[in-house]
């Protein structure tokens, strides 16, 4: 008896939901009472909107990267925790998708999308769909020159994985275009 992709997907999304609403519990949204999660959600949406016609398999993977994307890099929750749970090829895109805290923050980015680029491409995926979330508009306390870094940042991520997805770099190109003040 086989399982109807539709109920392999919603059961790995509520799966890993939950996982991420415990391990991201009490955390907010800087300067908001807005709790983090939907940040993380919002993530998970625009990779499987952009991955809706592929393989059950990679619409799988992009999810669960996308929604445990945070929780190594942000939680106490481990590697192994996650890999006893998720599998080890989660774990690997988790991994590549968190900054390198041990590394000078400048050589973080170019670290990351190197690892990235190591792994499949649904993962390539969550790193596009993350910064197409994050470039909502700035806030009013950053400078403008970290305005324009990060900025300049999409447009490095843009660059090195937008081949992943014609859907995502299109969306990350017009989400760059207005980005700013």
């Amino acid at each position: 008896m086989s399982t109807h992709p539709d109920d392999v997907l919603a059961d790995a999304w509520r799966d890993a939901w939950r996982y991420a609403v415990e391990a991201h519990h009490g955390q907010r949204f800087t300067g908001t009472e807005l709790p983090y999660v939907l940040h993380v959600g919002s993530v998970a949406a625009e990779a499987l909107v952009a991955l809706e016609r592929e393989a059950l398999e990679a619409r799988l993977l992009a999810l669960r990267c996308a929604l445990l994307h945070d929780v190594i890099e942000d939680t106490d929750r481990r590697p192994d925790e996650l890999a006893a749970r998720f599998g080890d090829e989660v774990v690997a895109g988790v991994l590549a998708l968190s900054k390198d805290p041990s590394l000078p923050k400048e050589q973080r980015l170019a670290d990351s999308l190197r690892r990235i680029r190591a792994q499949p491409r649904p993962v390539w995926c969550v790193k596009l769909a993350d910064r197409i979330v994050n470039l909502d508009p700035p806030p009013d306390h950053w400078p403008d020159a970290k305005v324009a870094r990060y900025r300049e940042e999409a447009v490095e991520i843009l660059d090195a994985l937008g081949s992943a997805s014609p859907r995502l770099a299109g969306r990350l190109r017009r989400r760059i275009e207005r980005y700013g003040r």
